[in-house]
């Protein structure tokens, strides 16, 4: 797998790239200490027989320059990933969107439709945020960085109740790697995806984060699949029928006995619906 800082306009990502084939896109999720392979370890080598798989750390994350707009998370995020692409002379790619991550793949989508070919939503975020009370998993994410700070029983409790329906599918030494990276300073300094500040403009922040509420999503032609775990606590599945409806070219699979990280979760599962969607030649 090659590894390289990217520069993307004022930033660096770091971007690890594997395979051949048409270029497609993993963006991980957003929890505390999250960066791009970790999130994918069990879809990389699946997907990079078929494909160009690239692999960044996004903004705020991993080994990428911390500098993210709060004010504006998923559209500084898609313009980030549009950047990365560009610096690859990438005209268009294929998206595959973990939670926050899913999220600035489909407001690439609905900004910049010519640049994405067909997406593969998990669990996105951005789905409903202002409709409903915060769940669980995304009180405790936004959470970890507050009051007495990062500890690695509230990573364990995040990973273990939130992000997976069976406990005993995380080891314990993933946990603590990535309880590891979220002590990174600069995060614990001014962490990536936190609650906004109270007043008028946090409220703008949280509309422009619910891209349910996006006029463009009914006319957005992307191909779109949308995998969403049932026992999902940080985004709740009922976004996935929504999406479906509100889509033009959306299917909805849901899986059973799954929680957030389907990816993790469900590999063989989530390596087989995005390879056969994506169109893969095997």
């Amino acid at each position: 797998m090659r590894e390289e800082l990217i520069r993307v306009g004022a930033r660096e990502l770091f971007t690890s790239i594997k395979g051949a084939g048409d270029p497609v896109v993993l963006l991980h999720g957003g929890g505390p200490g999250a960066s791009g392979v970790a999130n994918w370890r069990r879809n990389i080598e699946a997907l990079a027989e078929a494909f160009t798989v690239i692999v960044p750390d996004l903004p705020g994350y991993g080994r990428s320059t911390r500098e993210i707009d709060h004010d504006d998370p998923f559209g500084d995020l898609a313009a980030a990933v549009g950047g990365l692409l560009d610096a690859l002379d990438i005209s268009r790619a294929n998206l595959i969107g973990n939670s926050y991550g899913g999220g600035a793949a489909l407001r690439l989508a609905l900004d910049r439709p010519d640049r994405v070919d067909r997406m593969v939503l998990n669990g996105p975020g951005g789905i409903g945020t202002t409709r409903w009370v915060p769940t669980r998993g995304l009180n405790q994410l936004l959470d970890y960085y507050g009051g007495e700070g990062p500890t690695l029983e509230k990573m364990r409790a995040f990973i273990t109740e939130s992000l997976v329906s069976d406990p005993r599918s995380v080891p314990d030494d993933i946990i603590e790697l990535r309880y590891q990276h979220s002590l990174d300073p600069a995060s614990m300094a001014n962490p990536p995806l936190k609650r906004p500040d109270p007043g008028p403009k946090a409220l703008r922040t949280l509309l422009r984060m619910d891209l349910s509420r996006d006029k463009r999503l009914g006319s957005c032609e992307t191909p779109t699949l949308v995998i969403w775990g049932v026992d999902d606590a940080v985004n709740r599945p009922v976004g996935g029928p929504l999406l479906a409806k509100r889509m033009r070219n959306c299917d909805l699979y849901l899986a059973s006995n799954v929680g957030h990280w389907v990816q993790w979760e469900a590999p063989e599962l989530f390596n087989r619906l995005a390879l056969d969607f994506l169109g893969a030649k095997r």
